[in-house]
């Protein structure tokens, strides 16, 4: 820390290269040894909340956009404004005090056990609430737009059984946004579980960051920071690469 700031810096970057994060100011641990250990639950948790997310909000929101202007469109519709409206700093809290009357003894959700340990239903739940409601939405909306094209109309006027119409003709255009959508709520969800984390005890990569600034550990914020935008980065290139299986548009017009 008494070298001038750009021999500091460039002995950071050199290190860098090598896979070299440099160690905690507060612990003198590994910072990449640090990050080792909190990284697989964050990404098992925003993998896992993905898939959940997906498969709940999209049939909803299919079924929504198709039944538009009906009751199914309308309770659909505002379940999700209800479940937008619920932070997961409040979700988490109200539930585990709810719940916690009706668990048996020794089975409160705190700690991290395995993925399909019991414990971890109820952050899940948290976590997907917001993410549902906005996939839900989303997808109804675009739902309503595809309606609207004219390879939707030639489909139904050939005759096409509107299951066949909405699953082949319409859902799969409407996936392009969605497929983006669902990317960037994993990446929020694997570098900002934070109140998720802290409140149900999970070792993630949310609850080191709050520790690391509380204790201005630097070289963990640092390697925090950079894995995150280098995950925002991948997450970003397989969407991407995903689009032309999902819209043969975007294919660069093969289709």
């Amino acid at each position: 820390m008494n070298r001038p700031f750009l021999v500091q810096f460039g002995s950071y970057l050199w290190n860098l290269v090598q896979g070299d994060f440099g160690n905690s100011l507060v612990t003198g641990r590994s910072v990449w040894s640090m990050i080792k250990a909190a990284a697989p639950v964050s990404f098992q948790l925003g993998v896992l909340t993905v898939v959940i997310t997906a498969v709940i909000a999209v049939p909803l929101g299919l079924l929504a956009g198709l039944r538009q202007n009906t009751w199914i469109d309308y309770t659909i519709l505002g379940s999700a404004l209800f479940l937008w409206a619920i932070p997961a700093y409040v979700a988490g809290p109200l539930l585990m005090v709810f719940l916690i009357n009706f668990m048996p003894a020794g089975s409160i959700p705190y700690g991290w056990g395995a993925l399909f340990d019991a414990r971890i239903v109820l952050p899940l739940a948290v976590l997907a609430f917001q993410p549902i409601a906005l996939i839900a939405r989303q997808t109804r909306a675009a739902v309503i737009e595809v309606m609207n094209e004219d390879f939707v109309r030639t489909a139904r006027a050939k005759g096409l059984p509107e299951r066949v119409v909405a699953l082949r003709h319409i859902l799969r255009p409407v996936m392009t946004p969605v497929i983006t959508q669902l990317g960037l709520i994993m990446i929020t969800i694997i570098n900002g579980a934070i109140f998720v984390e802290l409140v149900f005890g999970l070792p993630g990569l949310g609850r080191l960051t709050v520790q690391s600034m509380l204790n201005s550990d630097y070289p963990v914020i640092l390697a925090i920071t950079l894995i995150g935008s280098f995950l925002v980065m991948a997450s970003n290139l397989l969407v991407d690469l995903l689009y032309p299986l999902l819209d043969p548009r975007a294919q660069g017009g093969k289709a």
